[in-house]
């Protein structure tokens, strides 16, 4: 069963990983196996990535999916939807953003940078940690207010990776279920009921 909207509209949430893709106990690949029709970004070069190939297969995918899309995105896939272009970012109803990567801060993602600051044209959840390796969390809070992000910040949380001990993560399920239903995507089948989690301005 695929979420729909208030209005009839169904949703595919498409799960965008970053840098050196995400592995079998992360959390994205958990849920991604959770959310029913969930389509999962497949990048040709994980290793040594182009903001033009990784944003062309971004925004094929998201033109691809059957119904409008909901992104779920870590680390350099956070930037690689930022960069998409306006036609795909049409088709996109909201996006979680956990842990944002910084491009400038390693050579090998250079080519993602300058990291656009427009505004996003849908709600978007940035979610970042205040002692994650790959990004300030003073940046990732300019990221938020540029792009008009709500921001959660997580205190001593890392990557928000497996490494940093986020397996299921039960409070990002939170977030991406109250984006959903924001969308109108109703719980049901693969959006189990969660506690709400407040949401703060970047600002």
């Amino acid at each position: 069963m695929t979420p729909s909207c208030a209005h009839g509209e169904a949703t595919s949430v498409v799960v965008v990983p970053g840098w050196r893709d995400s592995g079998a106990g992360h959390w994205q690949t958990l849920w991604a196996d959770r959310v029913p029709g969930a389509i999962r970004v497949v990048q040709d070069d994980w290793i040594t990535p182009t903001r033009n190939a990784w944003v062309t297969t971004l925004e094929n995918t998201i033109l691809a999916a059957p119904h409008p899309v909901i992104v779920v995105a870590h680390s350099l896939g956070c930037i690689a939807t930022a960069h998409i272009g306006a036609t795909a970012a049409a088709r996109v109803r909201g996006a979680l953003l956990v842990a944002p990567a910084d491009p400038e801060r390693r050579a090998v993602l250079s080519d993602f940078a300058p990291v656009p600051y427009a505004p996003l044209p849908y709600r978007s959840i940035l979610v970042a940690s205040s002692n994650d390796p790959y990004c300030p969390v003073r940046l990732a809070g300019a990221y938020a207010r540029a792009w008009g992000s709500e921001f959660v910040r997580l205190q001593n949380a890392g990557h928000i990776n497996v490494e940093s001990g986020h397996g299921e993560w039960p409070l990002g399920w939170a977030l991406l279920q109250s984006l959903a239903g924001e969308q109108g995507a109703a719980p049901g089948a693969g959006w189990p009921a969660e506690t709400a989690v407040p949401l703060r301005s970047a600002a």
